[in-house]
């Protein structure tokens, strides 16, 4: 049977490890490998995750290094890219599994669902139509690729911002994703910390301005954080 890994990229979240790592361990006892990519945390986050993942590493600070260390150091056939404050449905592995063999397709991705309702609804329900229509993933809706055509494609291009827009490229190159329509549910903090208005407004024009060629480290100082 082909082997699933989970790899999340993590930087200081230690106030909420613990119980995303919690909720990787129905997975965990159905085989599931859950490998901890950290960025140089500073708030003791390697520490409590040890108790709970298979393995806890660091990489240089920055999405794209931490997640292609931990797809490295992952022993999967399938690789699942999990940020630390979206949650899997429960039956995520068979999901995964099943749908890549019976579609056909080596990479895919969740619908997102960002938990606290109103006006977040619908920015989700934008995202899952844009990314059907676009066939481009995001990082929130917890793309899956199989090892071979992740290493065929050169893993996560090493950039501060919109790496997993540019690894979608990438991968539509090779086929079109699996869209699964039962969703992930991600948090909302980023999108009340500066306001969901001003937030989407913001992602659209930082995507735009990738799509023209705009240097992605400015584009990550302009989203609030860069490589360091």
């Amino acid at each position: 049977m082909m082997k699933l890994s989970i790899v999340m990229p993590v930087l200081d979240e230690a106030a909420g490890i613990e119980a995303a790592l919690a909720a990787l361990a129905p997975f965990r006892q159905r085989g599931v490998e859950a490998i901890v990519a950290d960025g140089g945390s500073r708030d003791g986050t390697p520490d409590l995750a040890r108790p709970l993942a298979d393995r806890v590493l660091t990489a240089p600070r920055g999405r794209s290094h931490q997640m292609n260390a931990g797809a490295a150091a992952a022993a999967g056939d399938i690789l699942l890219f999990l940020h630390a404050d979206t949650q899997l449905p429960e039956n995520a592995g068979r999901l995964v599994l099943d749908g890549l063999a019976r579609s056909g397709r080596v990479w895919g991705r969740f619908d997102v669902r960002i938990d606290g309702g109103g006006m977040l609804g619908l920015v989700a329900c934008a995202m899952n139509w844009r990314s059907r229509v676009t066939g481009i993933a995001t990082g929130d809706q917890a793309m899956f690729v199989t090892r071979t055509a992740f290493e065929s494609v050169g893993g996560f291009p090493a950039i501060a911002l919109m790496e997993d827009v540019a690894l979608s490229a990438k991968l539509k190159r090779i086929g079109k994703p699996l869209c699964l329509r039962v969703s992930v549910v991600t948090s909302p903090r980023r999108w009340r910390k500066h306001g969901t208005l001003r937030t989407l407004l913001l992602m659209w024009r930082l995507r735009v301005a990738y799509y023209f060629g705009a240097d992605p480290t400015k584009l990550a100082k302009a989203y609030g954080y860069a490589e360091q």
